[in-house]
């Protein structure tokens, strides 16, 4: 092999590379020098006033709250409705066009669809009004109903955001031989047998990598909430925003965003390792 062609791949690659570095590394250093910089000197003060102000407690609380309501959901939903598309014998296809459409509204403009309908004078409250299940507008939306307004957005959260888990799931799906279901089918094992046994664990990598996506998207989320509850809900993203573009102050949003980096990359190493598949054990 000559050294050209030895070299090639890495040339090939080098554009890719440099893209990458140039979007995502050197806006992280940035914001790793910026939390960590107070007057032009070194400080943890910015971490310092991140962990001190009034909202941080209530941001982490909402944020975790949300992921570990939302994924879990998203995760069995998608699988149900993946599971249901591979049962269809024609119009797989449109059904699962519809089931996507959620993936063309950006998350803002799902946001106020939503706020739109869970609003005082929303399309919910005219419906619950029309049935006479309540005797007038519902304030669902604010700091007093803070149940209420947390389902909205898991709802919101839910309906935007799943297709992206299907999708992950079909292609997993699909890449499953229809052998090892059809020998199984003939040793007599029953659907759920095959479904626990077979398509699960073939399913890992496909399940590991919606489970990562969708996690760390979770935890960035921000512009649904927004739309929805204001600061009524405030989530981590949030914070940032608002120490940023309200207070003026870049090195407790850098702060903010650097939580969030980590948290994130714990979340990822964590399902690398749980989810961890043999070689032998993919389709």
């Amino acid at each position: 092999m000559t050294l050209r062609s030895r070299l090639l791949p890495y040339l090939l690659l080098a554009p890719s590379v440099a893209f990458l570095a140039a979007l995502f590394l050197v806006p992280l250093v940035q914001t790793i020098s910026l939390s960590f910089m107070e007057g032009g000197t070194p400080s943890l003060a910015n971490y310092s006033r991140m962990m001190s102000d009034i909202n941080f407690g209530p941001a982490v609380r909402n944020t975790f709250l949300l992921v570990l309501t939302v994924v879990p959901i998203q995760i069995v939903m998608a699988l149900a409705m993946a599971m249901m598309l591979q049962k269809l014998p024609r119009g797989r296809d449109v059904v699962l066009w519809i089931w996507t459409i959620p993936l063309g509204i950006s998350d803002l403009a799902a946001g106020l669809v939503w706020l739109a309908i869970l609003q005082d004078r929303g399309y919910l409250n005219s419906a619950l009004y029309g049935l006479g299940l309540i005797d007038g507008p519902t304030a669902w939306l604010t700091y007093e109903t803070p149940f209420a307004l947390f389902l909205g957005v898991v709802v919101a959260e839910v309906w935007r955001a799943t297709a992206i888990v299907l999708v992950i799931l079909v292609a997993g799906l699909q890449l499953i031989p229809k052998e090892y279901k059809e020998a199984a089918e003939v040793f007599g094992a029953r659907p759920w047998t095959i479904f626990r046994r077979i398509t699960l664990p073939l399913l890992k990598p496909s399940l590991q990598t919606a489970l990562i996506l969708r996690t760390v998207l979770a935890f960035e989320v921000f512009a649904v909430v927004y739309a929805i509850g204001g600061t009524n809900f405030p989530v981590l993203v949030g914070e940032a925003y608002n120490w940023q573009r309200n207070y003026q102050n870049t090195g407790v949003a850098a702060a903010y965003a650097m939580l969030i980096v980590l948290i994130s990359l714990a979340a990822t190493v964590i399902f690398l390792w749980a989810l961890k598949t043999k070689p032998e054990q993919q389709p």
